[in-house]
């Protein structure tokens, strides 16, 4: 599906863990690029640090590809923030997926340093995938790729990449829509009797949902952030999309997404909505594209956020 995917790299178990998922989610004739963005270094001797530091990563990422027995191109930033620098990397190299991993169980962690699994995420100009801890030691074949689905456009284009996904690993999809008592309040001021409007939202969205060709849908009543946590760990992959057109955005600020984020021991992929998985426009056009996709302000209700 994905065919040009930048995975985040640091010489220790998380980048391992993302170079596995990243093997499992790019397209049979996609290309592998391992990143690694070095530490920041101020004071004194930081032109000799810098030249040392280029080398050392140069070295640390010829080591990892070795060790995963990759085909990838490797690519060195010198020392930024780590979410900011990803995706830099991600827009000169036209990357349409990043790829990071976690030092945790759950997904949430410290991706290369600090708080930068969340950095990666907010504002990354493709679509993100996050591997759990120590999915490289025990990969998976995405057999059940599970979406979390409401009907919004953002929803759909996750469907979209499921369907993808599991073509290609001949598996099968998962469909779960959560209703609350917000659902409810959209549709009509909540009556005494709110159970029976719950139900009725239920029956009609498992309706809609039986409509779907090739997916196993479920609709369930409940919290969205817990409910996709419990849903995630019978899943090969959880998919999600955020509420923007193009890159992710403020995808971490939001309750659902954030609470995925750091609590689904499944890996997670978040796609951009409306924004397919090739490469972006040419360099002369990419001012123009980006200024568009910047100011699209469409969020409609049912975002995953």
């Amino acid at each position: 599906m994905f065919r040009n995917v930048l995975i985040g790299v640091d010489g220790r178990q998380g980048g391992r863990d993302a170079i596995a998922l990243a093997r499992q989610l790019a397209s049979s004739d996609g290309g592998l690029t391992l990143a690694h963005v070095c530490t920041p270094f101020l004071g004194r001797g930081a032109v000799e640090s810098l030249r040392w530091q280029r080398a050392e990563a140069q070295k640390l990422l010829e080591g990892e590809r070795d060790r995963a027995a990759v085909d990838a191109d490797l690519a060195v930033r010198d020392p930024s923030p780590v979410g900011p620098g990803l995706h830099e990397l991600a827009e000169q190299r036209r990357a349409d997926l990043l790829v990071v991993g976690s030092t945790r169980h759950a997904i949430l962690g410290r991706v290369l340093m600090g708080d930068d699994c969340r950095a990666a995420l907010d504002g990354a100009p493709c679509a993100v995938a996050i591997a759990p801890r120590g999915y490289a030691q025990a990969p998976h074949r995405l057999k059940r790729v599970g979406v979390g689905y409401d009907a919004s456009p953002e929803s759909e284009h996750a469907l979209t990449a499921a369907r993808k996904l599991a073509r290609r690993h001949a598996g099968e999809i998962n469909v779960l829509w959560v209703v609350s008592l917000q659902n409810v309040r959209e549709e009509k001021p909540i009556a005494a009797n709110w159970p029976s409007a719950v139900d009725e939202l239920i029956e009609r969205h498992a309706e809609r949902l039986a409509r779907l060709h090739d997916v196993h849908g479920v609709v369930t009543y409940g919290g969205a952030r817990e409910e996709l946590v419990q849903f995630g760990k019978h899943l090969d992959l959880l998919i999600v999309g955020s509420r923007g057109y193009g890159p992710v955005g403020r995808l971490v600020h939001g309750s659902v997404s954030g609470h995925l984020v750091g609590h689904s021991t499944c890996p997670l992929l978040v796609v951009p909505r409306g924004t397919p998985a090739v490469a972006p426009p040419p360099d002369t056009e990419r001012q123009e594209h980006t200024a568009a996709v910047r100011d699209s302000t469409i969020s409609p209700q049912g975002a995953v956020r």
